[in-house]
């Protein structure tokens, strides 16, 4: 059931009702960045969702050819919403990506990989449902700078809520010196949270286009916040990681600021990540649920976690695909890194929620962050879990106590395994173990997805020096 619309006759009245005068057709790529191609109203009819819009898939990184470039945007009726940002009134639809060639469903289309993966679970018999609900936390800056030459490279972020401004003069306002500190702006109330205002109205725009929200709060790091969103199907919950990024960054910047979701801009405080509870449903039970198991789960539940830990090497290479991600995953910032499970330890990987119920039981990992593409970081973990279950992985753990305070060899002496330290850790996992991705995922996505990954975020990071290269090793 879609949020608006059911199907493409309510689609039409709806528009129609609503005064629509642009349609806005959406897809994502294979890196998770978010694309469209804008129709007039009155030039779209039935057939347009039938037929499908045709563009040129050889301008995409990692998706075609020049010689096979023709590609179709299938649009999904019932992902349509009101755009609350354009000046005339436009209509997003989510879209599929069709392969022409092939008569079928884009095999590098992410969108497209969550269906079959739903398809996969239900035709697995083990669960008919899977839910996921992700925490996208983020930052707001005032102000951004990026430099990358031969002969410069740096940036520069700038928050007045940031520690660094105690002695600036500030041109239109005086310095009030209500800042929180280094790791101190958890819950804070204003005037140390001076971004509360932003964060509401990026909470009724998010209720406005039908995202439920419960909760909006500052996070730990200096200007960090975090919305609250309730869970979804698979698909669904992809879709509202993308809308959720959207309109983050547009309400950012029509104040005047600017939103990341970068897992770590600032050195030396909290990084943002991405952590995603899961459940399993079938027949309207969760499959989750066992009263008497270790924080009430169930034993599938506890093989699921076996499962992502396990394959937890492999899967990073879609839930931190960045290098900037393993910035974020080290000791010391509550970023979980190690592979192991506990009932309300935030420093195991996999966290159990504190009292859930028979609704509510799920397991929460805490790895992933928002550089992720959200489809392929759900169908990996979906994936994971699902070999767990089939070969009845037993994950290392509960693990109770602190495990941040643990030197890398009493960690190896409980037998854990850890994340990669780097981005080409988790490609390098993932082109040696990837057969639990093979019914959703072909050789060729997986093939073409590592090599993108390294020609856009490993090789040129390893090539470029730093400025803390510099400043160790100039004086050599």
């Amino acid at each position: 059931m879609g949020k608006f619309v059911n199907n493409i006759e309510e689609f039409f009245t709806y528009c129609k009702e609503n005064e629509v005068v642009f349609v806005d057709f959406r897809f994502t790529d294979i890196i998770g960045t978010w694309h469209h191609i804008t129709y007039n109203f009155h030039s779209i009819n039935e057939e347009t969702f039938e037929l499908g819009i045709p563009f040129d898939g050889s301008s995409l990184k990692g998706w075609q050819p020049v010689n096979k470039s023709d590609m179709i945007l299938k649009p999904d009726a019932p992902s349509a919403f009101l755009d609350p940002f354009t000046a005339d009134q436009t209509i997003i639809v989510f879209c599929d990506v069709y392969d022409i060639y092939k008569g079928q469903m884009y095999e590098k289309c992410p969108r497209s990989i969550a269906k079959k993966a739903l398809q996969f679970l239900q035709e697995s018999g083990v669960a008919d449902m899977a839910y996921f609900g992700p925490e996208n936390e983020f930052f707001i800056f005032d102000s951004v700078k990026i430099v990358d030459n031969a002969n410069c490279s740096k940036y520069e972020v700038d928050t007045e809520e940031g520690e660094w401004n105690d002695n600036k003069e500030f041109v239109d306002s005086y310095n009030t010196g209500h800042r929180p500190r280094n790791k101190g702006g958890y819950f804070p109330v204003a005037p140390i949270d001076s971004l509360v205002d932003i964060r509401a109205e990026m909470v009724q725009t998010l209720e406005k286009v039908g995202i439920k929200t419960f909760v909006h709060h500052h996070e730990v790091a200096q200007g960090q916040a975090e919305i609250g969103v309730h869970f979804g199907t698979l698909v669904e919950a992809a879709d509202n990681v993308q809308i959720y990024k959207y309109i983050v960054k547009m309400v950012a910047h029509l104040n005047g600021k600017t939103a990341t979701f970068m897992p770590k801009p600032l050195y030396g405080d909290n990084g943002s990540g991405m952590h995603v509870h899961m459940s399993l449903w079938k027949n309207g039970v969760n499959l989750f649920y066992d009263k008497e198991g270790y924080g009430e789960l169930s034993q599938d539940a506890i093989h699921y976690i076996g499962g992502i830990l396990k394959n937890a090497r492999s899967v990073a290479a879609f839930t931190n695909p960045s290098s900037n991600s393993y910035k974020r995953i080290v000791p010391g910032f509550e970023a979980p890194c190690i592979l192991t499970y506990s009932c309300q330890n935030r420093s195991a990987s996999c966290r159990i929620p504190y009292g859930m119920g028979k609704n509510s039981a799920r397991v929460e990992i805490r790895f992933p962050d928002s550089t992720a593409n959200p489809y392929l970081a759900f169908v990996s973990l979906l994936m994971a879990g699902l070999d767990g279950i089939k070969n009845k992985h037993i994950p290392v753990g509960p693990m109770e106590e602190n495990l941040f305070d643990l030197t890398l060899d009493e960690v190896r002496e409980k037998g854990i395994e850890q994340l990669p330290h780097t981005l080409r850790g988790s490609l390098e996992a993932l082109i040696r173990y990837n057969s639990f991705l093979k019914p959703v995922m072909s050789d060729l996505f997986i093939d073409d997805y590592q090599h993108l990954k390294f020609a856009t975020q490993v090789w040129p990071v390893e090539a470029r020096p730093t400025a803390y290269e510099f400043k160790t090793c100039y004086s050599c």
